[in-house]
């Protein structure tokens, strides 16, 4: 198999904070070869977006960011200094960030901020760059595209503005896209329409995407491979069919519970829970992080948690088999 296109080994961020340090994200590894799909799951607070930020050397001053290796094809993330990663942000890395009205400035037009990347990174004219812009926001399904670029971004709404964003990640054909729920605005329809452009770029243009969410609907139809992330570590990693076929991990199982299957899940029957709120993450952190929230927690869950199952399916967890039926006895 050819070097990944991007490969990180024990990533690891930490936030000060007033009642000592925040333990955000913790020993992360991951790889992703071109024209692959990586979805990293989970709930709202569990570190998805610090782990994309910090590949895009986005995070603020005070955060502590370290990890034993952070490769973008040869480029080692790590060292690499503001120039560089001005020179690789908007050119062969690209961003879709969740908040489209908060990522658009508000004092320049549609037009100006779509040309400004390409500008930037290529050596071409203004019109180039604008007919660019045109043909991309076509792509996304905006109509009457090229009047759209003497608009401001408070003229649109928050579906179109996503869409300006999704424009705006493409215009220099980027080799890795990270979309940080690319599609929170839109219907349904519309949500459907964006992803399988993103999948059909990713491909055509032999890209690599990490898609960051919390809606295994959209993970199903367009993951490879999936990253399922709970209180700063990844619980469980394999590909997409593993992880929905026989996930192993409680949470994976619990998060797989949630949500409604056609043809299995009854009209009106309730659908699963996972009791509990996710743990503090200030101060020292030992043991299984979703021991307290685990039926079939027991006491070894304080201890060493190690890696179990296959490189192409990897768990962490005390149980040999991940989550078993036949467990009682709680911590």
């Amino acid at each position: 198999m050819s070097e990944p296109l991007l490969c990180v080994r024990n990533l690891n961020i930490d936030i000060p904070v007033g009642g000592g340090t925040l333990h955000a994200v913790r020993g992360i590894d991951f790889e992703l070869q071109r024209g692959e799909v990586l979805s990293i799951v989970g709930e709202s607070g569990s570190g998805k977006s610090l782990t994309s930020l910090a590949l895009m050397g986005l995070l603020g001053k005070r955060i502590d960011r370290r990890a034993d290796r952070m490769d973008f094809d040869g480029i080692d993330l790590t060292r690499a200094g503001k120039r560089q990663m001005r020179a690789l942000r908007g050119d062969r890395m690209s961003m879709i960030f969740q908040e489209p009205m908060t990522s658009l400035n508000p004092a320049y037009t549609i037009g100006d901020q779509l040309a400004e990347a390409l500008l930037l990174h290529r050596n071409v004219s203004r019109q180039q760059a604008r007919d660019r812009a045109v043909e991309l926001l076509e792509k996304v399904g905006i109509t009457a595209a090229a009047s759209r670029l003497g608009q401001y971004p408070h003229q649109l709404s928050g579906g179109l503005r996503q869409r300006v964003m999704i424009a705006m990640a493409l215009m220099c054909g980027p080799e890795l896209i990270i979309a940080d729920e690319p599609t929170t605005a839109l219907d349904v329809t519309i949500q459907a329409q964006i992803l399988r452009l993103l999948v059909d770029l990713v491909r055509e243009m032999d890209m690599a995407m990490i898609l960051i969410t919390h809606d295994l609907g959209v993970v199903a139809r367009v993951a490879d491979k999936v990253a399922v992330m709970y209180a700063g570590e990844l619980v469980e990693t394999g590909s997409a069919g593993a992880i929905f076929n026989a996930p192993s991990h409680p949470y994976t199982r619990g998060l797989l519970r949630c949500i409604p299957l056609p043809g299995r899940t009854a009209r009106g029957a309730p659908l699963g829970t996972i009791p509990g709120i996710v743990p503090s993450l200030v101060g020292e952190i030992g043991g299984c992080v979703f021991r307290t929230r685990c039926d079939h927690a027991v006491a070894a869950c304080h201890g060493a948690i190690p890696h179990r199952g296959e490189a192409d399916h990897m768990f962490r967890c005390v149980h040999p088999h991940g989550h078993r039926e036949d467990e009682e006895t709680p911590a």
